[in-house]
């Protein structure tokens, strides 16, 4: 039954709305958070991923994002990214709301990038907030070219909000998609995990893309045991042969 669903959805479907999480780039050698090899395992997040840290070890907390983006600028999109973005020459409309933070998704030509919990790409300043655009040579903690305060990660840290506007463009995403597809996300991390529940209340059909079961699992109208990579190439197929 839910089988045909799902083939009726893919035959259909004018919007999709696709939430991805760590799991995604971590196909690409992003290391995760959460996994038992993940980034947090050799760090604390407490001390690292938050304003009262910065503020205390500006320089500590800058050196560790520096080596973030050094491994992120050696990740490649993998076909999942790929075929994410294939897609759009096939579907009307293709919203990615994800949760990862390395701009894979961009690099591999999606359009319509909703970054939740910012980027590890962009900077700003602390204090009036403009826009910093770092140089392939610059280390260590740069300060505001406008007023001279100090420039800090463009990423969501414990304890901040998501951006509104971001989170405004993802709900409006998920409320009015036909299909979504929920991917590579272990779905505890909130308020990013009610995304998919948003879409299921909507009337979307809706698709985990998981190698393990999640806690959105039993919600799911249908879930695909798998990676990225190995199932997304399969989805741009059947949205290919429905031209």
């Amino acid at each position: 039954m839910q089988t045909s669903r799902f083939e009726q959805a893919l035959r259909t479907a004018t919007r999709v709305a696709v939430m991805t999480g760590a799991g995604m780039s971590a196909e690409s050698g992003v290391p995760t958070f959460r996994a038992k090899d993940g980034i947090w395992v050799k760090f604390n997040p407490a001390e690292l991923a938050n304003i009262n840290a910065f503020m205390a070890n500006p320089q500590r907390v800058w050196e560790w994002y520096e080596h973030r983006r050094t491994i992120v600028g050696e990740a490649k999109p993998n076909a999942g990214h790929l075929a994410l973005a294939s897609m759009e020459r096939y579907v009307e409309r293709i919203d990615i709301i994800t949760q990862n933070v390395d701009g894979l998704h961009q690099r591999a030509g999606s359009t319509r990038v909703n970054e939740l919990h910012g980027s590890l790409l962009k900077h700003r300043c602390l204090d009036c907030g403009a826009d910093y655009e770092l140089g392939d040579d610059e280390h260590g903690v740069p300060h505001c070219l406008l007023c001279g305060g100090l420039i800090r990660p463009g990423v969501v840290w414990f304890g901040e909000e998501l951006p509104q506007d971001v989170w405004a463009r993802s709900e409006d995403a998920a409320q009015n998609c036909d299909l979504f597809l929920t991917i590579g996300t272990s779905a505890v991390v909130y308020p990013a995990a009610q995304m998919p529940m948003i879409a299921k209340e909507h009337g979307a059909f809706v698709v985990e893309i998981n190698p393990d079961g999640t806690d959105f699992t039993p919600f799911a109208d249908l879930s695909i045991r798998g990676k990225a990579g190995e199932e997304l190439p399969k989805l741009l197929k059947m949205f290919a042969e429905r031209t």
